[in-house]
């Protein structure tokens, strides 16, 4: 089956302090591979050499539409501890277009599946977060029921994320992990978002690990929102309106 990825919401630029392409650069790639929407969500405070916070403040200067393509200036914000914290404040979070938050070892050690699973679904029912970045690709894999059980009753997007599936990011459990999750995401009718997680220009909309294994699951093609992205901006379009 043919795919042709429209969206990619979850990429870094330099201001994340380890990837290594500008804005302008990460926008001139986005466009030369036929993207309808980017997100560049840099990480959030709590990671080392990341963007303080009126970095974030600042994001009203950018231009959001080049040609064709939509930019969302938005967060990669760490999710603190169990409770479902994230390391920006209401009012900054209220000024990004994208929200993504996901648990970094470097901000959140967890160390189990139960707290894991009780993290990332109080994070969920926070209502101000959008996507879950690869909320499975760690060895304490958190219950992936009670993940899509929370993206279904929030209308949260967990994210199938490709960075992880790479072979060379030498994580052994992410490609069993993001199986299992994606088959109970179909089981369940639930829609998922794919992300790049590019630290470089080049990678922007790499998507082919991802949908290797979407191939291999027979995961419906009509519940991946890169394909859709009017259906992705009406979206955010709703979460916004229920957040008021």
């Amino acid at each position: 089956m043919e795919y042709k990825s429209l969206v990619d919401l979850h990429t870094h630029t330099v201001a994340s302090g380890h990837a290594y392409s500008t804005l302008q650069e990460m926008v001139v790639a986005a466009r030369e591979k036929g993207l309808k929407i980017l997100g560049i969500t840099e990480h959030g405070p709590r990671m080392y050499g990341s963007c303080t916070e009126i970095y974030f403040q600042n994001l009203a200067i950018i231009p959001r539409q080049y040609g064709d393509l939509k930019l969302m200036m938005g967060s990669e914000m760490n999710i603190m501890d169990e409770r479902g914290s994230v390391d920006l404040t209401d009012g900054l979070i209220s000024l990004l277009d994208i929200r993504i938050a996901g648990i970094h070892s470097r901000c959140f050690n967890y160390g189990s599946e139960d707290v894991a699973t009780k993290a990332i679904c109080k994070t969920m029912e926070r209502g101000d977060i959008d996507i879950i970045s690869h909320p499975v690709d760690r060895r304490y894999q958190p219950d992936v029921k009670s993940l899509v059980e929370a993206s279904k009753s929030t209308g949260t997007l967990l994210e199938l994320n490709n960075s992880s599936l790479r072979p060379e990011r030498g994580k052994p459990y992410a490609r069993d992990n993001f199986k299992s999750l994606i088959e109970e995401c179909a089981k369940e009718n639930v829609q998922i978002i794919i992300g790049s997680d590019a630290h470089i220009s080049y990678d922007v909309a790499g998507h082919s690990y991802a949908y290797g294994l979407i191939e291999e699951v027979g995961f419906p093609k009509e519940l991946i929102l890169n394909l859709r992205p009017n259906d992705f901006l009406s979206f955010i379009d709703n979460r916004r309106r229920n957040q008021q």
